[in-house]
């Protein structure tokens, strides 16, 4: 299906299909093509599709399909640990169960989502799938590459390296929480056209907001910024940090950087990121 503003169907491997459609796409365009891609699909495949929508849910999806199930999460992040491997066991449980079943990837967005299922299914079918599968991570790897282009940020990476870890066990399970005191910025971001900031951060777990600093002001002749939460607030699960410059107009900010992590794959008491390891660091700032 050509053109920029279609839904852009592909056969990664015979059973596993990507659907993806532009995020900044018409509504309506995008319920035409769905109409034309769901004829296409029942003539292949009947009944024995099953849609795994990676975006937000749509009703429009659900109504012209027997099976969808809803995966979703925030564009440019990277998934909840948990929802990569339930993604994960929902396409191998499905293409088990049938010879004749395929499983589609749907994204209305950019195609980070799908590249961060693919990435993780290529190591759970290394480890956990059938002979048949197996062979098939050589066209997902193509496909990965050329298509997708891999994981453009540090996070959605290191989610996968997560989910690798656990699969093979290099990863050890910590339960506990932990607790954040500190965050220390090495170095200071020229953002205020003065070689300085005005840095605050906000803290998410489970995509829901927890905690939110004051702002502070950093000049171009220091070396550091030091953000001192106390007492500690208590981590567990999926974190993301975003870190932000309060521009002097009331409501305006920009993002610094931000970064995700999952408190089960930390063991030490001090994380360190690298500026190549945070998202949205603009190199040279």
């Amino acid at each position: 299906m050509d053109g920029t503003l279609s839904l852009d169907v592909v056969y990664i491997t015979e059973r596993i299909i990507s659907m993806t459609f532009p995020s900044e796409g018409h509504d309506t365009i995008y319920s035409f093509n769905l109409k034309e891609v769901v004829r296409m699909l029942k003539t292949k495949h009947g009944d024995n599709y099953l849609i795994l929508n990676l975006s937000e849910q749509r009703n429009d999806l659900t109504k012209a399909n027997p099976q969808v199930k809803d995966f979703g999460w925030p564009d440019h992040l990277a998934p909840p640990l948990e929802r990569l491997c339930s993604l994960c066991k929902a396409v191998d449980s499905w293409l088990n169960q049938d010879p004749r079943n395929v499983v589609v990837l749907h994204c209305k967005g950019g195609r980070s989502r799908i590249a961060s299922v693919i990435a993780a299914y290529m190591h759970y079918s290394n480890i956990c799938a059938s002979a048949d599968q197996a062979l098939d991570r050589f066209a997902m790897k193509r496909f990965y590459d050329d298509k997708l282009g891999g994981l453009p940020l540090p996070s959605q990476r290191r989610y996968v390296r997560y989910f690798s870890g656990l699969l093979s066990g290099a990863i050890k399970i910590n339960s506990s929480p932990l607790y954040l005191h500190h965050i220390l910025i090495h170095g200071v971001p020229n953002f205020d056209t003065k070689g300085g900031c005005r840095p605050f951060i906000k803290v998410y777990q489970g995509m829901q907001p927890i905690f939110t600093s004051g702002v502070y002001n950093v000049t171009d002749n220091m070396q550091k910024v030091c953000i001192s939460i106390s007492p500690g607030i208590p981590l567990r699960g999926d974190i993301l940090i975003k870190c932000y410059h309060k521009k002097s107009r009331a409501g305006n900010r920009e993002v610094m950087w931000q970064c995700q992590f999952h408190t089960c794959a930390i063991s030490d008491n001090n994380i360190v990121f690298s500026k190549h390891e945070l998202d949205d660091a603009v190199i040279g700032e």
